[in-house]
C-alpha cells in the first residue's frame, strides 16, 4: 500500500502485520504513539484501534497482511477485515496471545531484504491460488513472525507515549466511523456526542493528530468510497450519496484533492468501470 497523506483509523478483528519499506509515519496503537520508519515492522493484535499519519515528504510504502493464530470455522466465513457497525466484535481469547508483546520491531538489513522477498512471494501465491497455496501462505507467515520476534531482542524499539485526550479522540473516531454516511455530520454533532466543546475537540485533533475534524471526516468518506469503487457494484453517483457527500460535484472535488485523481480516473485504474446512468 502506497500513501502520501493521512492514512486513517481502523479496528480489525484479526492480527495486522505491517512492514515499512519507505517513508515515516506516526502510529497510534490503543492511544500510544510510535514513530516508525523504513525497516520497522508493526504487529497489531485483534481489536487494536490504530491511527496512521504519514510524516515524510516521500510516499510511505507498507507491506501488510492479516492473519489468525488459530483456525475457526465461523471466522473463516467472514469477508470483512474491519470491525465496523457492530460486525465481528466477538473477542476470541486464544487470538489474543500476542497482545502483550512490544508492537514494534526494527529489522536488521539482512532481514529487511528477506522479508520483502518472502512477502512478494506470499502475494504471488495468494494471487495464483494453486494446489496447496494455503499451506505456503501459512509457512511464510510463520517465517515473518519469527523475524519480527527475533528482532525484538536484537535492537531497541521506538518508545511509545500515551496520547493526551485519547479517550475523547477515540470516542469521536468511533462516532465518525458509525455516522460518516450522514451528510449532516459536522464538528458540532461530533463534539456533542463526545460531551465536550467543539473548540476543545478541534484542538485535540489538531494537537495530537495534526488534522482537523472536517479533514478527518472527509478522509473516512473517501476511504470508504475507494473501497466501493474497487468493488465495482455501484455508480459514482450512488457511492457519493452512500458515503455522505451532498452532491456528486462535492464528492469529485474532495476525492481529487485527497487522492490526486478524479473518481472516474480511480475507477478506470482500479476496477472495471461502470457507465453512469
Amino acid at each position: 500500500m502506497k500513501t502520501t497523506s493521512l492514512s486513517g483509523e481502523w479496528i480489525d478483528y484479526d492480527h495486522v502485520f505491517t512492514y515499512i519499506e519507505q517513508g515515516e509515519a506516526d502510529f497510534w496503537l490503543n492511544g500510544v504513539k510510535y514513530h516508525v520508519s523504513e525497516g520497522d515492522a508493526i504487529l497489531m493484535p485483534p481489536f487494536t484501534p490504530h491511527i496512521i499519519r504519514t510524516t515524510s515528504t516521500v510516499p510511505m510504502i507498507q507491506y501488510i497482511f492479516h492473519f489468525d493464530l488459530f483456525f475457526d470455522e465461523e471466522r473463516s466465513q467472514w469477508k470483512e477485515i474491519n470491525v465496523t457497525k457492530e460486525k465481528h466484535k466477538k473477542v476470541y481469547e486464544k487470538e489474543m496471545k500476542l497482545a502483550s508483546i512490544q508492537p514494534i520491531s526494527r529489522l536488521r538489513p539482512a532481514d529487511q531484504i528477506d522479508l520483502k522477498k518472502r512477502f512478494l512471494f506470499m502475494h504471488k501465491i495468494s494471487q495464483d491460488k494453486q494446489d496447496g497455496y494455503f499451506l505456503h501462505l501459512k509457512s511464510i507467515c510463520i517465517e515473518l513472525l519469527y523475524m519480527f520476534l527475533k528482532s525484538q531482542s536484537n535492537a531497541k524499539h521506538p518508545e511509545g507515549r500515551l496520547t493526551k485526550g485519547w479517550a475523547l479522540i477515540e470516542k469521536s473516531i468511533d462516532f465518525i466511523n458509525e455516522k460518516y454516511n450522514d451528510p449532516n455530520l459536522n464538528n458540532v454533532a461530533i463534539s456533542d456526542h463526545v460531551g465536550i466543546s467543539t473548540n476543545h475537540l478541534s484542538f485535540l485533533f489538531k494537537e495530537q493528530l495534526d488534522v482537523s475534524i472536517h479533514k478527518y471526516v472527509t478522509h473516512i468518506r473517501i476511504e470508504q468510497a475507494k473501497q466501493m469503487i474497487v468493488e465495482g457494484k455501484r455508480t459514482l453517483t450512488v457511492i457519493a450519496e452512500e458515503v455522505g457527500f451532498s452532491s456528486i460535484h462535492l464528492f469529485s472535488r474532495s476525492f481529487k484533492a485527497t487522492v490526486g485523481m478524479t473518481p472516474s480516473q480511480f475507477q478506470a485504474t482500479y476496477s472495471h468501470p461502470r457507465r453512469e446512468g
